[in-house]
């Protein structure tokens, strides 16, 4: 069947139809404008597990999200697909994460891989194999640029977009990243693994392209992570959530502070979306869940105010999500995912395309 006929005959008040590709949309990423990659990866986590579930479960819990957009008229043709769920590269995460488990219960017992063999060679075995996922989702990415496409990277744990930030470096030179997160990420090989969660947004600034680092909502971090800020003439751009906060309570608006966030980026911006930004009510399984945060909305209005300010978003991330006993946190990630898409496909004038 072609595209014509698949979108003529495609009911978008239907029952989402899960012989289709997620959300029920009946694309192909060969023919989709937006294309999601999987990547069920969670080796490096360090607190609770299970994120790497997340692309699965946001990918089941996604045929309940109605395809409706009050703002965006025929939202569904924007074209959405997402590849299948890689079992290699779970398969690899599940075997090398009951390793880290082992290395992080000795390292907190006092021991350290400087005098433990064994701890040795598990970090030298999970930083190759990180060094390996990030090659892996770079050429991903790449192929999906090089066609034309509009790459989201669905994780997975937050160390998992670093090889998309490369890839973006490379096709779209200078670019900004604009992190909702409640943790700074800018952890110098955090316990010993050079890509840790921990540690995404300290190797981002290695790429010499990512001219600016905006981050919103943090409200867990550590004094080095302080210096680093501080220390970074600027390029590292820090809206706590405590002084988002302090501002609210005396007077200022979400749209004032908005205003201010979207002033600090330049034109090309990439979004980085670790769902523990939000309250966790919204995300109470997430691996680091940590008091206060975001509603929905309100991360949704800054993007949405973000596309209409001009600049584009050329990809984003959504990482973190592991859904727990029930599809709760798969759920709102997945509303999360079809709306972001939107506003994404929106500011690169792809909305509308089919």
């Amino acid at each position: 069947m072609g595209l014509a006929e698949k979108i003529k005959d495609f009911d978008p008040n239907d029952l989402g139809d899960r012989s289709n590709t997620i959300f029920g949309l009946p694309f192909t990423p060969e023919e989709a404008n937006v294309v999601i990659i999987p990547v069920p990866w969670e080796v490096t986590v360090s607190y609770s597990a299970g994120t790497a579930k997340g692309p699965q479960a946001v990918y089941n819990a996604s045929f309940q999200v109605d395809l409706f957009d009050p703002y965006i008229p025929d939202a569904w043709k924007t074209g959405i697909a997402m590849e299948k769920v890689p079992a290699k590269i779970k398969q690899q995460s599940d075997q090398l994460r009951k390793k880290a488990e082992n290395y992080i219960s000795m390292l907190e017992k006092g021991q350290s891989p400087s005098k433990n063999k064994k701890m040795k060679a598990i970090q030298q075995e999970v930083n190759k194999a990180c060094v390996g996922l990030n090659a892996w989702v770079k050429e991903k990415v790449l192929h999906y640029l090089n066609a034309g496409k509009i790459p989201v990277l669905l994780g997975g744990d937050h160390s998992t977009p670093l090889g998309m930030m490369r890839a973006l470096a490379e096709k779209h030179g200078s670019y900004a990243i604009l992190q909702i997160d409640a943790h700074a990420d800018l952890r110098d090989a955090y316990e010993g693994f050079e890509y840790s969660h921990a540690s995404i947004m300290f190797n981002a600034l290695k790429i010499a392209k990512v001219e600016k680092l905006v981050q919103v909502g943090i409200r867990d971090y550590c004094e080095a992570e302080e210096k680093i800020i501080n220390g970074s003439g600027g390029r590292v751009c820090t809206f706590f959530d405590r002084d988002i906060k302090h501002r609210q309570y005396n007077g200022d608006t979400w749209n004032d502070i908005c205003d201010d966030i979207i002033s600090q980026l330049p034109d090309k911006v990439y979004l980085s979306f670790d769902i523990d930004g939000l309250d966790p009510k919204l995300c109470p399984n997430t691996g680091t869940p940590v008091a206060g945060g975001f509603e929905a909305e309100q991360v949704l209005y800054l993007v949405q105010r973000l596309a209409a300010s001009g600049r584009k978003i050329i990809a984003f991330d959504l990482n973190e999500v592991s859904p727990g006993k029930d599809e709760w946190d798969a759920n709102v990630g997945a509303r999360l995912l079809y709306r972001l898409a939107l506003l994404t496909a929106k500011s690169n004038g792809k909305t509308p395309a089919l």
